[in-house]
């Protein structure tokens, strides 16, 4: 059987801009606000990399480095993202 998935406007991460994100990506996971989205990256400010998750529904990360400016992470690196925290 066929699906056909229809492509919708402003879905997927714009749909997620100015949200705090989380993203899984190949080596690290990134989370912070999500402010900008191109053909190549995104854009993360109030950004952190988080080197232990603890639960996923924890209020917190176990743990999370601040980053000291706004961060860019490619897409290409970018596996699965959402709405965490």
């Amino acid at each position: 059987m066929k699906k056909i998935i229809e492509e919708v406007k402003e879905e997927g991460l714009l749909k997620l801009l100015g949200h705090r994100v989380t993203l899984f990506c190949l080596n690290y996971i990134y989370t912070g606000t999500l402010t900008g989205v191109n053909e190549t990256c995104v854009l993360l400010s109030n950004a952190a990399i988080v080197y232990e998750t603890g639960g996923l529904m924890d209020a917190k990360w176990k743990e999370a480095q601040s980053l000291p400016n706004d961060w860019y992470v490619q897409l290409s690196a970018i596996e699965s993202f959402g709405v965490l925290r």
